[in-house]
């Protein structure tokens, strides 16, 4: 096994992540998260804390203050 999931998770797992993040639901409810994750095979956690950044660079890349809920969202 790789060293690379201590810093955070493979490329196939960031390909799940990304797929969800994109496709599915940018705020998952704990149900869908601990599906992502176990399809993605890491922790709610880890699944979790990426969802937050993740959803912070979008916001960032969007124009968008990074923690402010929108109606929008």
């Amino acid at each position: 096994m790789s060293t690379e999931t201590a810093s955070g998770p493979t490329e196939d797992q960031v390909e799940i992540l990304e797929y969800n993040f994109n496709k599915v639901n940018k705020h998952p409810d704990p149900t869908t998260l601990c599906l992502i994750a176990a399809e993605a095979g890491l922790s709610e956690e880890e699944t979790q804390k990426w969802f937050k950044q993740r959803l912070a660079q979008w916001r960032q890349s969007e124009g968008l203050p990074s923690e402010c809920r929108s109606v929008t969202d």
